[in-house]
């Protein structure tokens, strides 16, 4: 059989359809495509997932508050996360709903084998709920008064025969995982949390309800309807093509995943529950699951009952994809908490993005259409291009950053070399070069060109489209001519009032 090369799979988790798409969740779907899309650009073959997750009892209950059936509530939201996508320029390979035919029939069969091999079997339980985030509960986790540690209600006290995952028959295996694989869970404060929190014992998990009706039917058992959270988790392996019967190419091609990447709320169940599922069922462990903070907004929590849940769709409205990309990414560290405020975004914007980059390109394509002759340089010139020369020197650490989503480092070494090349310019005094040595100014302005070409290419992941603008009024790619007439130039980012 010949060898299947694999390929680089990043994943985000799948959003719960009660809830539209807001910037909690394009923060994570907008990194997995910034790392994709520079794994992509160094010619590694990708395969990023996302989607959506479709059943419990939440999902049922939102639908018919809305006087829908759950399906038809599902495809809609499900829709607009598709749609969200597109207009964030998200460029996965597979987007994936828990409702889809062989979704279900994967789960069923991952079920009915954990169930053959005994780390699934019968009982009965009562145990507090959260019927907000799906999630149990023990008493010593929840918050003052009997809340929710997330959403911050008031847990019911469910009772009903179910089935139990044996989790806590992976207790030591886990914590063998972890300490062999140092950079499993990231960042490594949270890493810390999860292996106390596996060393004070793990209990069996119910994996099973018999109370909801909106889930998959447990194939031996149909009374039973699969607990939502095992059928999404397991979302990661049946998107890549599992089979029970055997791993087929495709599966071999993307699995183990290289990046989960999650918000810090279901880290547990990525950590935890997930890989022993995967124990479970003899499957490789994916390499990296990382964990992200959460946005405030305006200084407060999101939530829907106090109205400051920001689309993705309004921000782009008013600022453009590429501005809120990078915003999201230049605001905070990637795995701390950030606060979203329409005030910072507009700085940003106006300072950092109109300013810094968009007059730096605007500045040297209009002193390059003016003192090269009308024509762009093809290719770098060992005399003149003693910047370009050393900054290029910057690609590894860029990379090095995206790989290790340290987005924020990458952007900070981007925009160090923006200024620096502002200063040049001002410094250089192009305007009076132009009298007083002409060639040296030719070789100034040479130089400048190739470093806006670097830094195209260095944005890419972040602001796509912006990228792609300043490469074509630079021509890169055209190898016929001698030189290139630069094109008018737009402002890259008008200013906003």
């Amino acid at each position: 059989m010949p060898e299947t090369k694999k390929k680089f799979c990043v994943t985000t988790p799948l959003y719960y359809v009660n809830y539209r798409p807001h910037i909690g969740h394009a923060y994570t779907t907008l990194a997995a495509d910034v790392l994709a899309r520079h794994m992509r650009a160094r010619g590694t073959e990708v395969f990023f997932q996302t989607g959506t997750d479709e059943h419990g009892a939440s999902v049922a209950r939102t639908a018919a508050e809305r006087g829908s059936g759950p399906k038809e509530w599902a495809d809609e939201i499900s829709a607009d996360f598709e749609r969200a996508w597109k207009l964030l320029n998200v460029n996965y390979d597979r987007f994936i709903r828990t409702t889809e035919p062989e979704h279900e029939r994967r789960v069923q069969d991952a079920f009915e084998r954990m169930r053959a091999s005994g780390d699934i079997y019968p009982g009965s339980y009562s145990d507090l709920y959260c019927a907000s985030c799906e999630n149990f509960y023990e008493k010593k986790d929840l918050l003052q008064g009997g809340l929710c540690p997330v959403h911050k209600k008031i847990v019911e006290e469910v009772s009903e025969d179910t089935y139990f995952f044996r989790l806590s028959g992976y207790e030591k295996k886990l914590l063998d995982h972890y300490a062999a694989n140092p950079g499993f869970i990231e960042p490594k404060h949270r890493a810390a949390e999860i292996v106390n929190f596996v060393r004070s014992g793990l209990r069996d998990i119910s994996v099973s309800r018999t109370k909801v009706a909106w889930g998959i039917p447990v194939r031996s058992d149909p009374k039973h309807t699969v607990y939502v959270w095992f059928d999404a988790l397991l979302n990661y392996i049946t998107g890549a093509g599992w089979e029970a019967g055997g791993e087929t190419a495709e599966f071999r091609s993307v699995w183990p995943a290289d990046v989960h990447l999650v918000g810090k709320e279901i880290l547990r169940f990525h950590a935890v529950t997930w890989p022993a599922m995967l124990m479970s069922l003899g499957l490789p462990l994916p390499r990296k699951i990382y964990a992200h903070g959460w946005w405030t907004i305006e200084g407060d929590k999101m939530s829907k009952s106090r109205g400051n849940v920001v689309s993705p769709a309004d921000a782009i409205k008013e600022y453009g994809a590429d501005a809120l990309r990078y915003f999201l990414f230049r605001e905070v560290p990637f795995g701390h908490d950030g606060n979203f405020s329409t005030e910072s975004l507009r700085k940003r914007y106006n300072s950092e993005l109109a300013n810094d980059l968009g007059n730096l390109f605007s500045r040297v394509l209009n002193l390059a259409k003016k003192h090269l002759g009308n024509k762009l340089p093809h290719k770098p010139e060992e005399a003149s291009a003693l910047t370009f020369a050393r900054l290029r020197a910057l690609d590894a650490d860029i990379a090095a950053d995206i790989e290790e989503l340290r987005f924020d480092r990458a952007l900070d070494r981007i925009w160090g070399t923006v200024g620096e090349l502002n200063r040049g310019i001002d410094a250089r005094k192009p305007w009076a070069l132009s009298k007083s040595d002409p060639a040296a100014l030719a070789a100034f302005l040479k130089d400048m060109v190739w470093c806006l070409r670097l830094v195209a290419g260095w944005v890419y992941p972040f602001m796509p489209d912006t990228s792609a603008r300043m490469q074509m009024l630079m021509s890169i790619g055209d190898t016929e001519a001698e030189g290139v007439e630069p094109q008018k130039i737009p402002p890259l980012f008008p200013r906003k009032p």
